[in-house]
């Protein structure tokens, strides 16, 4: 590929042939203004309803942004800018939008999803989470209302009814981790009146970057019939005394940890076991302790609440509500905190989040930071991205990074830095990357006798008012990520923006460009001044990926400055690093899923056709023979029908719950196959395929064997006191991709050496 070829299939290099004609439209778009001005809301109200029921795309779409730009702006009092109706079109032809914080997009979205509905499309609006899908919602119900558009939304607080009642607006403003488990809750019902989730149609993802990306891999999971997986306490308890250097040794880039033979040996003898003999299980288990141990960690990983570990999502700097780690690991931090084990019951179903968002037929979203991740979307989703430029200019001044010796020379001088700024009454935002060094600067700006306000996982219940307060004279600030916190930062008066405007200081790089930019973009909105600077140690965690970069660590000066570019230089590959390792993981989580997704939709399209004719059902009878014939004449053939489809529903979600365990367990002991030198994708797809081969065949066998054996009364088969139960009670779960890979993958490691 030559350049100009490489350059013209840049992420955004083809914006315009989505938009660039609507740039040629102004003269027909001021004209179809006038049109609308002159109409009353209920004209306006009818005219919304016609708008594209004929024409060209182009003057439909021309003429639709006329009119919402009025209904906008007499319903909510927002006349939308120029760059909102060019983000408004991006969105109508499923792209990704990029438009930078503070530019409207909350505006933009409500305008494509009304533009959607007004086509016959039913949509959803997904966020990180419910409170911005309901405060969005309520904000924009006016624009719905005039514009003659049915809007709801949910919360995990509603009712089973409230929600199949708010499913059926035109337009849901839900979080995505809401509609995903009441997918997966849809996935077991018996009558089409239990159903929440209507066929997915046009999903527009706010902060899509975060939820396409960064929450790809996040597996849903729905769980029942309870059950606890322990740590072994012993195990645990022996694995705190182990000594780093001695008895493990952590990987140069930290994302890995193992036995040394020294550890192997005190291990074996303290236990009484052979790790690498029959007692391989044990082995796992220390692994497991081992890398809760040394490289989870308490305040930056996670959270110990009311005698519960409560992750933390790392994109977002907040508590995961509902996530979880895989039931072996997340036993290991518990029990390392000696806290009691949790439920985690048996898997019902699951899927990712990228999988939910490939349900839907009509994918687009909008996010300050698209382009770094350009490559991704269109790899992943076959989306393209329009970058919109802001309204107004942006001033502000992003300083070269400032890099540090060590953390501690680091808050020295961010707090330096703070002060002076302070008493020019100058407003700081400081974004760091874990709740432990949010307090540790919160707590050296305390005894510097600046106030503080703090935002961060462990308390983000005044979250809009602290960010709104942000931009006040001499305000101090601490917060975990930005990303997804859904309040724009305001320069409070003209003296703010005399002193400079808000000054970002970002406590070290986050391992993606785009969590800095965004941090970025809260300084310099809608034209206001704004300075933002980063500062980094030798000892921040993402520096561990290019060891090379401690040799730096005798170029310091008096305060731990170190001002050489090759260093810095070093800081932006260790970023490139990190990012290049999370799109393979991205793409090895996605091969691990393909199949798995394919076979889910192949067992839920036999499931639908089961619950709605009688194919199945004939199958079934012609499998029993004269034992249906004979249930026929004793009891009525609709009794029968209506029995065999029950029993075999049942045997379907047991087998597909049977073959989820297994492709579970498949996949965390696929690495051995590397001893036969086989790649553990392929062998992943073939043991899978060759299992799936006989789903249907063992629903069949299974049901006709419960016929046959159970009794059948007036009123059918009781499955329950035949066995065959049904969870009591279900509850949902987020869990995580394992960050170290299986633990047969760690085994065969060391076996290897």
């Amino acid at each position: 590929m030559g350049f100009f070829s490489r350059l013209l299939n840049r992420p955004g290099a083809q914006a315009d042939k989505a938009t660039g004609w609507f740039d040629k439209a102004a003269d027909d778009m001021a004209a179809a203004s006038r049109e609308y001005a002159k109409m009353d809301d209920s004209e306006l109200t009818e005219a919304a309803a016609d708008i594209f029921t004929s024409g060209s795309t182009q003057d439909n779409l021309i003429r639709y942004c006329a009119l919402a730009r009025e209904a906008a702006e007499r319903s909510l009092d927002e006349r939308a800018y120029d760059t909102q109706i060019k983000g408004l079109v991006g969105l109508l032809q499923a792209n990704i939008v990029q438009m930078a914080t503070g530019e409207g997009k909350t505006l933009v979205g409500a305008l494509a999803a009304a533009g959607y509905a007004l086509q016959g499309r039913r949509v959803h609006v997904v966020s990180v989470n419910d409170y911005l899908a309901v405060r969005d919602r309520t904000w924009m119900k006016p624009l719905f209302d005039l514009l003659g558009v049915q809007s709801a939304s949910i919360s995990g607080t509603q009712s089973e009814s409230e929600r199949r009642e708010s499913y059926g607006a035109e337009v849901l403003y839900a979080s995505v981790t809401e509609v995903g488990f009441d997918v997966l809750r849809d996935r077991f019902v018996t009558d089409d009146d239990q159903i929440r989730v209507p066929d997915r149609d046009v999903v527009i993802v706010d902060e899509a970057d975060s939820v396409l990306i960064d929450e790809a891999r996040v597996p849903l999971v729905l769980a029942g019939s309870a059950s606890v997986e322990d740590a072994n306490a012993a195990i645990a308890a022996l694995v705190e005394t182990l000594e780093p250097g001695v008895d493990y040794e952590i990987s140069p880039d930290h994302q890995a940890v193992s036995l040394t033979d020294e550890g192997i040996n005190r291990v074996e003898a303290e236990l009484d076991v052979e790790l690498f003999g029959e007692d391989a299980s044990d082995l796992a288990a220390v692994n497991l302790a081992l890398y809760a141990k040394s490289l989870v960690k308490r305040d930056v990983d996670y959270l110990v609440v009311d005698g519960r570990v409560k992750l933390i999502s790392a994109s977002r700097g907040r508590v995961a509500e509902l996530q979880r780690w895989p039931d072996g690991l997340q036993a290991a931090v518990e029990a390392k905190e000696g806290v009691g084990t949790t439920e985690s019951g048996e898997i019902l179903d699951q899927m990712t989040v990228e999988e939910l968002i490939h349900g839907y037929e009509t994918v687009c979203g909008m996010t300050g930071t698209a382009l770094a991740v350009g490559d991704d979307l269109r790899e992943f989703y076959n989306l393209e991205i329009v970058p919109v430029d802001t309204h107004l200019p942006v001033i502000r001044n992003d300083e070269p990074d400032r890099l540090y010796t060590y953390q501690e020379s680091k808050e020295r001088a961010i707090v330096d830095e703070v002060a002076d700024n302070h008493a020019k009454d100058r407003p700081v935002l400081i974004g760091t990357s874990s709740v432990a060094e949010s307090e540790s600067l919160a707590a050296r700006l305390t005894e510097r006798g600046i106030d503080v306000a703090v935002l961060n996982a462990k308390d983000d219940s005044l979250e809009a008012e602290v960010i709104a307060a942000a931009g006040a004279p001499g305000a101090v600030t601490v917060s975990t990520q930005m990303a997804g916190r859904g309040t724009d930062i305001r320069l409070a008066d003209d003296s703010v923006a005399d002193a400079g405007g808000l000054l970002v200081i970002g406590a070290g790089r986050y391992l993606s460009s785009r969590l800095d930019d965004q941090l970025r973009g809260r300084a310099g909105r809608q034209g206001d001044p704004g300075t933002s600077v980063f500062f980094t140690s030798l000892e921040d965690e993402l520096l561990t990926r290019v060891p090379e970069i401690q040799r730096f660590v005798s170029e310091g000066d008096e305060t731990g400055w170190i001002e050489s570019k090759r260093a810095l230089s070093l800081v932006e590959h260790a970023q490139r690093v990190a990012e290049g390792q999370n799109t393979a993981l991205h793409r090895d989580t996605w091969k691990f899923n393909e199949l798995m997704a394919k076979q889910r939709d192949l067992v839920l399209a036999r499931r639908q056709e089961l619950r709605v004719d009688d194919e199945a059902i004939n199958e079934l009878k012609g499998r029993l023979g004269d034992v249906a014939e004979d249930l026929a004449v004793e009891h009525s053939q609709e009794l029968v029908d209506a029995t065999l489809r029950e029993v075999m529903l049942f045997h379907l979600d047991a087998r597909w719950v049977d073959h989820l365990a297994f492709l579970n367990d498949l996949r965390e002991g696929i690495h051995l196959r590397t001893f036969a030198r086989e790649k553990p994708h392929e062998a992943f797809n073939t043991e899978s395929i060759r299992v799936f081969s006989s789903f249907w065949s063992d629903v069949i066998e299974d049901s006709a064997s419960t016929v046959e054996e159970a009794e059948f009364t007036e009123t059918g088969i009781d499955l329950e006191s035949h066995g065959l139960k049904r969870p009591s009670s279900t509850w949902t779960y987020l869990t995580t991709e394992s960050a170290f890979g299986s633990d047969i993958e760690n085994i065969v490691k060391k076996v290897k050496r």
